[in-house]
């Protein structure tokens, strides 16, 4: 059973990612505050109670449910509506960055020439918007494969379907991820 120590605790060490997750899944960033709240709040009402080593999964999947549900809520509204104008998607914040972690390891950046480090940021950020146009489920995948460190059977379960589809999404999103880098001239 988790303390509310341990559960404080468990919820601010994944807040960050779980809102650049939510952005990335609805590119909206007080849209994404919403679902990450909710599913804090969420996680804390239901399982609580339940051992801390099973609250990272139990979170993965209350924010995963949460932001279908939104778009959810979005496919009946929109069916409703017909204002397109109200349903167009934001962009994100230009300073909002995908890759923050990878940058956050700049240990001999400083040595970097300004060409080599604005040319390394382009290219953080043409990735990030490549990975923003991935159909919903592969991001979903990739981000909780590559970004979350998660396994196949985690990011299945948390996605509530099968390893295959998980693997099949992710090498998907490899895939289109590789093929619009290479036409943008970018090789990693």
């Amino acid at each position: 059973m988790a303390t509310e120590l341990e559960l404080s605790d468990f919820l601010k060490s994944v807040e960050k990612r779980a809102f650049k997750r939510a952005v990335y899944q609805v590119r909206r960033d007080e849209v994404a505050l919403d679902i990450v709240q909710d599913s804090m709040m969420k996680l804390a009402e239901h399982y609580g109670h339940k051992p801390i080593e099973e609250l990272p999964m139990l979170f993965q999947r209350i924010l995963s449910n949460s932001t279908l549900d939104w778009f959810r809520r979005q496919k009946t509204h929109n069916a409703l509506f017909s204002n397109l104008g109200d349903f167009e998607s934001e962009s994100a914040d230009d300073d909002f960055d995908l890759l923050e972690t990878l940058q956050s390891d700049r240990d001999g950046e400083e040595s970097q020439s300004p060409e080599t480090q604005a040319q390394r940021h382009q290219t953080l950020r043409e990735i990030e918007i490549e990975i923003q146009e991935l159909p919903l489920r592969q991001r979903e995948a990739f981000l909780m494969r590559y970004w979350e460190d998660m396994n196949v059977a985690e990011t299945a379960t948390a996605m509530g379907c099968s390893q295959g589809s998980v693997k099949t999404h992710c090498s998907r999103a490899v895939q289109a991820l590789s093929k619009a880098l290479l036409a943008k001239g970018i090789r990693l």
